[in-house]
């Protein structure tokens, strides 16, 4: 990532070039050229004949290889900027980790299901594509969100990690429990998922277990070559600015791909777009609140927020895919996930820098 907000900007100083100016252009404009990045994707999926057939012709773990490429290219720098060594420490912090695994893997699906009936009783398709997404924990473009909003990146790659095992472990067993067995418990219809272990241990390992031996193999020789001053003061800013573009081309991508749907069903969208922003919403601000009732610091609340709100869009568009097929309603709810999750933690970046300010002392060393 950029150095856009690694640091506390320090106040400025009379004759100093104010903190604005000292932005690289991508950060400068970064709402801008995500909001152009939609904007085109639809663009190109709507003027662009077959256009999603193209781009899903060659698909990897289940999603379109430009998504892949993307996600990957994206993932790269930020786990490089882990400090692999600092990892043992992360994963001793109870008051971080507990309430991880509590709202991944109890509030979170949970939350999902109730909004799911509450917002789309009458429509059974997308009510389940919706409960997919909200057992499909994050494990890629948080690592984004968290960096932007300056969250600890070494405790985020340890409770993506954990998250990416419970997937593996937890996920086909949840997907029968909240489309079966809870809604006969509640007198409802219920939906029946197959979803093969292997299928999500795949995608695990190619979202999150390519761009991670990566990162650990380049910080690891970086440091070994230039020492540590060097790797972070020297490389990691050359590499930063790809998690950007990768975010960027993914977003005109994903919209592509979905282009002609988002335009020709607006009222469905709008219908699945609902209960999501309330989902992003409620599960960002427990999580923030949690963390900040825990006394942990800033960056590991905002990092409990973010792995909390966001979605492996990947798996749940994949699992819809192939069980309901490419056209059906639980796989357009499946795209509509990350379209909304976008602008939305987008949103919640600058939420989570404003209370930054308001609600946490600086480091010290650091003037806010």
């Amino acid at each position: 990532m950029s150095d856009v907000s690694r640091v506390i900007p320090p106040a400025t100083h009379p004759g100093e070039t104010p903190l604005v100016a000292r932005l690289s252009v991508l950060d400068r404009f970064l709402p801008v050229w995500i909001g152009a990045a939609m904007a085109l994707g639809i663009g190109l999926g709507r003027l662009v004949p077959h256009l999603n057939t193209a781009l899903n012709h060659v698909q990897v773990a289940g999603t379109s290889l430009p998504i892949a490429v993307g996600l990957l290219v994206m993932m790269y720098p930020v786990l490089a900027k882990v400090r692999y060594g600092e990892i043992d420490r992360v994963a001793a912090d109870r008051r971080l980790l507990i309430p991880s695994l509590v709202l991944n893997w109890i509030v979170g699906p949970t939350v999902m299901f109730a909004l799911a009936w509450l917002f789309l009783a009458d429509l059974p398709a997308y009510r389940t594509g919706l409960i997919l997404v909200g057992l499909a924990r994050c494990i890629a473009m948080v690592l984004i969100w968290n960096d932007l909003a300056c969250g600890d990146d070494t405790a985020a790659a340890v409770l993506v990690a954990i998250n990416s095992l419970f997937q593996i472990v937890a996920f086909a067993g949840l997907g029968y429990f909240y489309l079966k067995v809870l809604p006969s418990w509640l007198g409802l219809s219920t939906t029946t998922v197959h979803v093969s272990i292997w299928d999500i241990a795949r995608s695990v390992l190619i979202f999150l277990g390519v761009p991670l031996v990566a990162g650990y193999l380049t910080r690891t020789l970086g440091e070994r070559a230039g020492g540590r001053t060097w790797f972070e003061s020297r490389f990691l800013p050359r590499i930063g600015p790809f998690a950007l573009y990768g975010l960027l081309f993914t977003i005109v991508i994903l919209f592509a791909l979905q282009g002609s749907a988002i335009t020709h069903h607006p009222v469905s969208v709008a219908r699945i777009a609902l209960p999501l922003l309330c989902y992003f919403a409620f599960m960002w601000g427990v999580a923030f609140i949690s963390g900040r009732a825990l006394g942990l610091s800033y960056p590991r609340t905002a990092t409990l927020a973010f792995t909390a709100a966001g979605n492996n869009f990947e798996l749940a568009i994949a699992v819809a895919i192939g069980t309901f097929g490419v056209t059906s309603g639980q796989a357009l709810a499946g795209v509509v996930g990350p379209l909304i999750e976008v602008p939305a933690l987008m949103g919640l970046v600058y939420v989570s820098l404003w209370a930054r300010r308001h609600f946490f002392s600086p480091p010290e060393g650091t003037t806010p």
